[in-house]
């Protein structure tokens, strides 16, 4: 199958470079879907469009027996590309800083190879090529694009469901895994100190938010490592607070921004709380409060049977030290709404580019090791063939 791949290496390029130029957002996915369609289409495989709105779905396969899942993401981000490529965003604004870009462009690859595949042997059993919109964020109504596509019924009657994602802070080539929890659940918070104000020359005379404020920080900021067990992963981070504009007026409020990470269900609410406790505390000094929790992605969890059906075949297709089992940390996915209807895992397909250059998610610089797409698509490609000629069952 690595020999296949690298037979369209440069297709699997060529795709990249198209959607990168074109970078589209969340549910604008318009150009890229209908260039995944017409592809599909070309290879000769059964199209379906508008699921989870611009998302599509490819199916390969005999309508019975085992059916797996192999998901890629489609959107970019609102950022300013900065990078000198030929194939630089040129919509003013929006870039492919993620990845996702490769992402479409090896589940492509896969679709090319597996087609082959059933056309020389026809398997029992169904592959499902899930190409999801709006990973980067929520719609108005708190909507992804994985729970837009679930709400189309995109992962109906899965057995597995698999992906990767590009890692451009490591070392090209290796592929990285994790069983369990691998990615957390996100949350955000939004929270108004109230207080009196006043006059700066007479703060007796009032209370003062901005005085409240530093107890509460350092009782936030004291939640991971004094309120929740340290072996159960949590973070609490702010990142904004805003509060008065001059000199000698005391505000009336303070605003704050932050994000809240966890693994687990049960410490995830208790981090709600506890939040909720240490605004509290403006109470006790003469003020109060309000506080608004957005519920985000659930924390990933990876399969450790699924994960080791991708990991035996990344050994055979990159060599045994390729393969590492690391942390992924507390970044979050909302693939793990796909891993909460189907045994799935996801695996990182590091990607640092060769000129040594630091080129983190979410930059206007990011890049990636373009050598490594044929690798990645080989391993779901390869894994996907197993699951449906029922080598891995």
């Amino acid at each position: 199958m690595l020999n296949k791949a690298l037979s369209i290496a440069d297709e699997i390029i060529r795709l990249r470079r198209d959607i990168h130029q074109h970078p589209e957002l969340s549910f604008q996915e318009f150009r890229t879907s209908a260039l995944v369609a017409d592809t599909l289409q070309e290879i000769g495989i059964d199209v379906q469009t508008g699921v989870g709105r611009t998302g599509v779905i490819g199916r390969i396969g005999s309508g019975d027996g085992p059916t797996i899942g192999i998901r890629a993401d489609m959107d970019a981000l609102p950022i300013v590309e900065k990078n000198d490529v030929p194939y630089c965003s040129q919509n003013a604004g929006v870039m492919h800083a993620c990845g996702h870009d490769a992402h479409t462009a090896m589940l492509l690859g896969v679709a090319h190879l597996l087609k082959q595949s059933y056309q020389k042997e026809p398997w029992h059993g169904n592959v499902r090529l899930i190409f999801q919109p709006a990973e980067e964020a929520f719609d108005n109504q708190g909507i992804s694009g994985a729970t837009a596509m679930i709400n189309d019924n995109a992962l109906e009657n899965l057995d597995a469901v698999i992906a990767l994602h590009v890692a451009s802070d490591r070392t090209s080539g290796e592929f990285y895994f994790q069983d369990g929890y691998s990615l957390a659940a996100v949350d955000q918070f939004e929270a108004w100190i109230r207080g009196d104000g006043g006059h700066g020359a007479y703060p007796h005379n009032g209370s003062d938010p901005l005085f409240m404020l530093g107890p509460i920080l350092s009782t936030l900021y004291a939640i991971p490592s004094r309120q929740i067990n340290p072996l159960r992963p949590s973070v609490v981070s702010l990142g904004q607070v805003c509060g008065g504009q001059v000199t000698n007026v005391i505000p009336n409020s303070v605003h704050m921004l932050g994000t809240i990470r966890s693994y687990e269900e049960v410490v995830r609410r208790r981090l709600w709380a506890e939040i909720e406790r240490a605004l509290q505390l403006s109470e006790t000094l003469g003020g109060g409060y309000s506080l608004e929790i957005q519920q985000g992605y659930p924390a990933m969890f990876n399969d450790a049977r699924v994960n080791g059906w991708m990991r035996d075949v990344a050994r055979e297709v990159a060599g045994e030290t390729a393969v590492i089992d690391a942390e992924f940390g507390m970044g979050a996915e909302d693939f793990a709404y796909m891993t909460q209807k189907a045994p799935g895992a996801m695996f990182m397909l590091g990607a640092a580019t060769p000129d040594g250059r630091e080129r983190h998610h979410h930059t206007d610089i990011f890049d990636i090791d373009e050598r490594v797409l044929a690798y990645g698509t080989a391993v779901l490609a390869e894994t996907a063939r197993r699951f449906v000629t029922k080598v891995l069952l």
